[in-house]
């Protein structure tokens, strides 16, 4: 597929989307238009993995009738190898095409009643996976798409009409799922999840971290590496930070762990979209500082875009917590930004990187967080690199952020890398985005570890302990532009000459106004 067709699938499914903009906010109509394609997706896998079995008996899965013996047998064998390749299972009668055939009338002018249809369909997905492997990663996945909310329209015929509308339009778009060589869908479902994040304001910063800047913190942990083990994000989100780690190389497990209900199950929708097998990634619901859900971990490789400044309990009994133990002190109330670097370092494999989006102010806080960072520092020796980012990056906020690199194994242990990208960037409209010259220099300049002039700096451990451990960028990074000297007796010149000018003007429009018999305007 080109990218102009790609363009054009992208803007398909947008303007689908556009159906429901004005009935209700982005992150609301983000639910359903996502949460329909990925039923979608799901019913035409389905589709071709049973007709991948049934090719030997030489059918196709619509061909199955469900209500005889024979039917029923069939069935029975391809949900039993269906769960666990697919993990979890639909009848052919309950496929996406089915039932957006069904709700536009039949091919027919009039649109048959299928809420109640759809609502169980939905329901049985999730109910085929209960007692298998896969139970945890499809439970309550489909909880958001309130088929009944008024929001859709205000009769049940309305509501009927709006679903039928968009299933029928959808059902109509190829997502070439058999091609196995490019992945149109996880293209197309991570524009759609940019887009609606252009829109939802502070709430996009939930779950959404713009591509460039997720390229920047994928490429830094994979470099020089063609496979990982095991990656893992505290603030997974849509889980765009993990998908883009795929990209750049062979990804074995994932895990991850999201506060937020609506976004933990966008997240697992991705991964399954993506083609991540159930069993390879472990999704956890909960608050990741207040009540972690994993085991250590020993990722190799961390990355994430955690809440900045939020607030946590700090409770004293976190004191005898493994994640912050050794530390001394715990991360404030008020700003919970260490804490997450703590539990992130914490689950660091030994040969891992981790790459961590924060604001400014970590860099030179006091108090426990300049405690924690001269521990991190001094007694660790972790932190390998600084790197600036422009502000108004992210949606949702317009501060300037950082990008902060940890080891536990550090190549170059006697300095730490400061790089200040924040003015190389492309304004649009009232947002900045990194160009990929803007990535490719940042991720070149960290591999190459080279100092450039305004631009970075290695510092040695000596400069970083005679700065207290301050870690603001320009104190190392010297951006300062000198302005062209002013020759003052020149300019007094100028100004002389432009005053006999403007007089010699103004006496030529004072002889007009004679000429014309009128007040001179001066």
């Amino acid at each position: 597929m080109s990218e102009d067709q790609k363009r054009q699938l992208n803007q398909q499914l947008w303007n689908i989307a556009n159906d429901l903009r004005g009935k209700m906010d982005a992150d609301e109509y983000r639910d359903y238009i996502l949460g329909f394609i990925f039923y979608k997706y799901l019913s035409e896998k389905m589709m071709l993995y049973a007709n991948e079995i049934l090719r030997e008996d030489k059918m196709v899965y619509m061909d199955i009738k469900e209500k005889t013996e024979l039917g029923e047998q069939y069935l029975e064998a391809i949900r039993e190898e269906s769960l666990e390749k697919l993990g979890y299972f639909l009848k052919p009668s309950e496929l996406f095409s089915e039932i957006a055939r069904r709700g536009n009338g039949n091919g027919g002018t009039e649109s048959n009643f299928i809420i109640e249809e759809l609502d169980g369909i939905l329901t049985n997905i999730q109910n085929s996976t209960m007692g298998t492997d896969s139970e945890e990663d499809f439970d309550n996945l489909f909880e958001d798409l309130e088929l009944n909310s008024t929001k859709l329209g205000k009769t049940v015929d309305q509501r009927n009409e709006t679903i039928s509308k968009i299933l029928s339009r959808l059902d109509k778009i190829d997502f070439q799922l058999e091609n196995t060589e490019i992945d149109v869908l996880g293209d197309a479902y991570e524009f759609l999840i940019g887009q609606f994040a252009s829109g939802a304001g502070k709430k996009a910063g939930e779950f959404y971290t713009p591509q460039q800047a997720s390229k920047i913190l994928a490429r830094i942990v994979t470099l020089s590496k063609t496979r990982i083990k095991s990656a893992y994000d505290p603030t997974v989100g849509s889980a765009s930070l993990l998908l883009r780690l795929a990209k750049q190389c062979e990804v074995l497990n994932f895990y991850g762990q999201e506060l937020n209900r609506t976004t933990y199950n966008l997240c697992r929708m991705n991964m399954i979209l993506h083609d991540v097998h159930y069993s390879k990634f472990d999704i956890r619901l909960e608050d990741t500082i207040e009540h972690p859900q994993h085991n250590k971990l020993d990722a190799e490789a961390v990355v994430a875009n955690p809440p900045f400044s939020a607030k946590w309990s700090a409770n004293q009994l976190f004191m005898t917590d493994d994640r912050f133990s050794e530390y001394g002190r715990l991360a404030p109330k008020s700003k919970a930004d260490f804490a997450f670097i703590q539990h992130m370092i914490y689950h660091l494999a030994e040969n891992g990187t981790m790459a961590v989006i924060m604001p400014h102010g970590v860099l030179f806080r006091g108090a426990a967080e300049g405690h924690i960072r001269k521990y991190l520092i001094e007694e660790k020796n972790y932190l390998d690199a600084v790197i600036g980012l422009p502000s108004n990056i992210f949606f949702g906020t317009s501060i300037p952020t950082c990008i902060l690199v940890f080891k536990k194994c550090r190549e170059q242990p006697d300095d730490i890398l400061f790089i200040d990208a924040s003015q190389h960037f492309e304004k649009i409209k009232t947002q900045n985005y990194l160009r990929d010259e803007d990535v490719d220099r940042i991720v070149e300049t960290y591999e190459k570890r080279v100092a450039i002039d305004k631009y970075s700096y290695v510092a040695g451990l000596d400069e970083v302990r005679e700065n207290d451990y301050n870690l603001n960028i320009p104190r190392y990074v010297d951006t300062f532009e000198e302005e062209e000297q002013v020759d003052i007796v020149e300019v007094a010149g100028e100004l002389v000459t432009l005053e006999a000018d403007m007089k010699a003007t103004d006496e030529t429009i004072a002889g007009f106004c004679k000429e014309l018999n009128i007040p001179t305007p001066f």
